[in-house]
C-alpha cells in the first residue's frame, strides 16, 4: 500500500461507504431492513414502539451486540445498529484487517441510554501478538420504523479515536518510527509533550523513510484522508527508530504545554526571528486539530502590525505620526467603534493609537492616499509572506490569507476582522518580520533534510521595522499588553487582539510577543480580551526562553 500499513484491508470495507448516510442516522437501506436488519431467529415484524427504548431493552440490545462483536459475527452485530450498511465493514475490518481477536467487552453502569464498556482483546499478526485493552461506550436509540431499539453508530462504539470513514489495520508499517530530538538533542515524545502527539505523527508520515529507520508491526487507524498520516495505536514488534532532528526547545516547549493547560481550546506557536525556526507548537483542544498551524480564524487587533507598517511603507503617517483616536468611524457607511470604555483622543499618535488598540484611528487611516483596496494584501504578502500557499514548514500549515476587498470588509480588515484569516504560527512570524526587518519563513525540520524551497519575502524597510518594534514595546510597558507581560525583564514588546466571532458569546483571545530571540503567539477560542488569556499563555513561553 502507498501509505501506512502494508495489510491488505477487505474490499468491502470501503466498497460499501458510498451514499450520503451521517453516522448515527437513519438510512433509507436500514428502512428496508427495518433500521438496521433483522434480528436472527425474528419470527416477523416486531410491534412498533415508541418514546426512549426502556432499560430492560438498552440492556439486551447492548449484550446481543456485544455477544455479536465478541464472536467476530459482522452481520449480525452490525444488525443491531441503527446504520448496519457502514457498521458492517468496519466491524468486519476489526477481525479481518485489523487481526484483533479473543474479545470480551464488559459493560459498565448505563447512564439513561449511554453504556460504558471495556474491551479487551488480542491482535495478531504473522506469530507476534499483543493484548489490547481500551474503554468506549455506545447510545441506545430507538429504531424509527420498526420502533427496535438499536445501537446508535458512531465509529467510536468500536475505538474512541476512530471517525467518520476511518478504519483498523494490522501489519507492517511503511513508515517506520522515528526518534524525533530537540534542537539539543532531547527526545521528544507524546508521553512528555501531549501537544505534539499528532505532529510527531505527521513527522512520522513524512520522514519515516528517510530519517533511516526499519518499519514495525503495528496496529493503526487508517484515516480516509490519505495525506494524513496513520494513527498508531499498539506496537506489536518495534522497528529501529531514525532519528530526527527538530528546531523544538523542549524547554520551551514544557513551557507551552504547562501554559495552553490553563485555557482550554488554547494554541501556541513560538519562533526563533534571527532563523525562522519553530521553538514550541501547543494546543490544548478536544480535538487533535493542529490549530497552532493550521487554524483559519479571524486575528482581532494583532493584525494592526500589519497595518501599521502599511501606513508607515506607504506615508501615510509614522509612529510619532497622527492617528486621532475618536469614538466612532463610519466607513461606506458601516459604523466601527472601539472597546467599551476607551477614551477618545483626537490627538494621538499611531505609537498612542497601537498601545491602546484605538480601532477607530486605523479606520481613518486607509482610505488615505495612496492606499487601495489591494494595500494591505500587498504589504501582507511581500513584506511578511503570507497568504501565497508557499510555506513549507515540515508539516500542513496554513500560510494566512489578507484579501484585497472592497466595502466595509475593507476597514474590518485593517482591524484583524472582515476575511482576515490567521493561525498562531501566522502570527509569530509576523512578530518576528516586524522586529527584525527579515521575514523567515518558519520550519520545524531543517529544508536540508529533503531538499524542499522556503518562502522567501523582501522584507520591511529597517525604519518601518524599527518603529514596529518601538510601537510593540510601548504596548508591553504602558499599553493593553502591559499586565500580561509585567516581569519579564530584557527587550519585550508584545500586540493584543480580540475577534469577534459570530454566534460566540466571548471573543477570541490573541496575543502575540517577543522578549530577545523568542517570537510568540497564541489564540484562545472564546478567551476575551487579548491580555485575558492568550496573554498569559504567551508571556510563560517567553519567561522560558528558548
Amino acid at each position: 500500500m502507498g501509505r501506512g500499513v502494508k495489510a491488505a484491508v477487505v474490499g468491502s470495507v470501503f466498497a460499501v461507504m458510498v451514499g450520503g448516510a451521517g453516522y448515527g442516522a437513519y438510512n433509507i437501506m436500514s428502512a428496508l431492513n427495518g433500521d438496521g436488519g433483522s434480528a436472527p431467529g425474528a419470527a416477523g415484524p416486531a410491534p412498533v414502539k415508541s418514546g426512549p427504548p426502556s432499560a430492560d431493552e438498552i440492556k439486551d440490545t447492548t449484550a446481543k451486540f456485544f455477544a455479536a462483536w465478541e464472536k467476530g459475527d459482522a452481520a449480525t452485530a452490525a444488525s443491531y445498529t441503527n446504520n448496519d450498511t457502514v457498521a458492517q465493514p468496519l466491524l468486519t475490518a476489526y477481525d479481518q484487517a485489523a487481526h484483533i481477536s479473543d474479545v470480551k467487552i464488559t459493560p459498565g453502569t448505563a447512564s439513561g441510554a449511554t453504556v460504558p464498556y471495556t474491551v479487551k482483546a488480542k491482535v495478531a499478526y504473522e506469530g507476534k501478538s499483543k493484548p489490547l485493552t481500551y474503554k468506549s461506550e455506545l447510545t441506545v436509540v430507538r429504531g424509527v420504523s420498526t420502533g427496535r431499539a438499536l445501537v446508535d453508530w458512531q465509529p467510536s462504539v468500536i475505538h474512541p479515536e476512530l471517525q467518520r470513514d476511518d478504519t483498523l489495520v494490522t501489519g507492517e508499517s511503511a513508515n517506520p518510527p522515528i526518534e524525533a530530538v530537540d534542537r539539543n538533542g532531547t527526545v521528544l515524545t507524546e508521553e512528555k509533550y501531549p501537544s505534539l502527539g499528532p505532529i510527531l505523527d505527521a513527522l512520522r508520515g513524512k520522514y519515516g523513510e528517510k530519517a533511516g529507520g526499519t518499519p514495525g508491526v503495528e496496529l493503526v487507524i487508517r484515516h480516509a484522508d490519505e495525506a494524513a498520516a496513520d494513527t498508531p495505536l499498539l506496537t506489536l514488534a518495534k522497528g529501529k527508530p531514525g532519528k530526527l532532528e527538530t528546531t523544538i526547545s523542549a524547554s520551551a516547549q514544557a513551557a507551552a504545554e504547562k501554559a495552553v493547560k490553563q485555557y482550554d481550546q488554547s494554541s501556541l506557536v513560538a519562533v526563533k526571528p534571527s532563523t525562522g525556526e519553530v521553538l514550541a507548537v501547543a494546543n490544548n483542544r478536544t480535538d487533535a486539530f493542529n490549530a497552532a498551524f493550521e487554524g483559519r480564524v479571524a486575528p482581532g487587533s494583532t493584525m494592526k502590525i500589519i497595518t501599521a507598517a502599511m501606513l508607515i511603507d506607504n506615508g501615510v503617517t509614522s509612529m510619532n505620526g497622527p492617528a486621532p483616536c475618536e469614538d466612532s468611524a463610519v466607513w461606506q457607511s458601516q459604523t466601527f467603534k472601539n472597546l467599551t470604555g476607551m477614551k477618545a483622543n483626537p490627538n494621538a499618535t499611531l505609537a498612542n493609537s497601537f498601545m491602546r488598540s484605538c480601532n477607530t484611528a486605523f479606520i481613518k487611516l486607509i482610505d488615505e492616499k495612496p492606499l487601495t483596496d489591494e494595500s494591505l494584501t500587498t504589504e501582507a504578502q511581500t513584506r511578511f509572506g503570507l497568504g501565497r500557499d508557499d510555506w513549507k514548514t515540515g508539516i500542513v500549515s496554513f500560510d494566512g490569507s489578507v484579501p484585497a476587498v472592497s466595502g466595509p470588509d475593507r476597514a474590518a480588515n485593517a482591524i484583524g476582522q472582515g476575511q482576515v484569516q490567521m493561525s498562531p504560527l501566522n502570527m509569530a512570524s509576523v512578530t518576528a518580520t516586524a522586529i527584525t526587518g527579515e521575514f523567515r519563513q518558519p520550519y520545524l525540520v531543517s529544508p536540508e533534510l529533503d531538499g524542499r524551497q522556503i518562502a522567501t519575502a523582501k522584507g520591511l524597510p529597517a525604519d518601518t521595522a524599527a518603529q514596529l518594534k518601538q510601537m510593540m514595546r510601548l504596548t508591553a510597558t504602558q499599553g493593553t499588553a502591559a499586565e500580561a507581560m509585567a516581569g519579564l525583564g530584557g527587550d519585550i514588546g508584545a500586540k493584543t487582539g480580540s475577534a469577534e466571532v459570530d454566534g460566540n458569546a466571548k471573543s477570541n483571545s490573541w496575543f502575540t510577543g517577543f522578549r530577545g530571540d523568542v517570537a510568540a503567539a497564541a489564540m484562545t477560542e472564546e478567551g476575551g480580551h487579548g491580555g485575558d488569556a492568550a496573554g498569559p499563555i504567551v508571556a510563560a513561553v517567553l519567561r522560558a526562553g528558548g
